[in-house]
């Protein structure tokens, strides 16, 4: 076997066509990263939800940071009871096959890079499963500037960890106790977070209400539907104050007049200024379409 295996990761993330790490790991862009910071949980988790990826959620957390919204690229990593055969083996195989160093928890943390999140399955481990303390987060700061990790099972060294400020951690508990009786059997692998999945490579938003694991191919369509919401909410509060529409009127389907109104404000208007990369093409279409044909719902996730 091979930890963080290039052709294991292409072979399970085949619906990313875009930028990779060299060890196949997607690499969804800075931008997108950027954008994704500014949506909430709920316009992040409608995208998925209606497409059939109803497991991407865990909100069953402590919380460093309570009030800091991550972000980042998922290296993941599967933890299981230490089993004395499996477990010499492993880790001599990291240490003279691949060149690690050492402990199991270490070897993702030395993988990471700007922007990554560690995504950890410790099978909710907390006693002698405390996964980073003080100097394992102080090197997850240093490698990803703004990422954290996501580690179900525990931590230590807690009022260390929380004055580090640029990044989040996510965790089942605290102890004193080591790391101690685990072995990693997976990096860079599906990896069950409580009743979620994550992949490597998936985006992680981390939220006070819990963390969202948002696969790559889905990552910039999850941003422009938050984004499209965001902006057509900041016009109909704008028109609803002026009186110019009722509530029935912005909430229902947009006829052909009310996208004509919408896109002269959009482009005018400063409130839109930060939404100027978006397009309505299909929106307006399919306004034309709909008169043509009846009114039809608007589902806006």
């Amino acid at each position: 076997m091979k930890f963080d295996n290039p052709e294991d990761i292409i072979q399970l993330t085949p619906q990313w066509d875009g930028e990779r790490f060299p060890n196949g790991r997607p690499k969804v862009s800075e931008d997108v990263l950027r954008r994704m910071r500014k949506i909430t949980l709920e316009e992040a988790w409608g995208p998925l939800w209606n497409r059939g990826y109803a497991f991407q959620f865990e909100g069953d957390f402590k919380i460093i940071h309570p009030q800091k919204v991550m972000v980042g690229r998922a290296v993941t990593a599967v933890m299981v009871p230490k089993r004395p055969d499996l477990h010499e083996t492993l880790l001599k195989h990291g240490h003279e096959q691949e060149g690690r160093k050492g402990f199991f928890n270490q070897w993702v943390i030395d993988e990471l890079v700007e922007d990554d999140v560690a995504v950890v399955d410790m099978f909710d481990k907390v006693h002698l499963g405390t996964y980073v303390g003080g100097n394992l987060s102080t090197a997850i700061s240093t490698r990803t500037k703004r990422g954290g990790a996501v580690i179900w099972g525990g931590i230590r060294d807690n009022q260390q960890v929380v004055e580090i400020d640029n990044i989040n951690v996510f965790y089942r508990g605290s102890d004193p106790t080591a790391i101690a009786d685990v072995t990693m059997v997976g990096m860079n692998v599906p990896t069950r977070i409580g009743k979620a999945i994550c992949m490597p490579g998936d985006v992680v938003l981390g939220t006070p209400a819990g963390v969202i694991f948002i696969p790559p191919h889905l990552a910039e369509l999850t941003v422009v539907q938050a984004e499209k919401s965001q902006v057509r909410d900041v016009f109909g509060f704008v028109r609803l104050r002026d009186s110019v529409y009722s509530t029935a009127q912005i909430d229902a389907a947009w006829d052909t007049a009310l996208w004509t109104d919408f896109l002269d404000w959009f482009e005018n208007d400063g409130a839109a200024s930060d939404y100027r990369h978006l397009t309505w093409e299909t929106e307006l279409a399919e306004a034309k379409k709909n008169e043509r044909n009846g009114p039809q719902s608007d589902v806006r996730l």
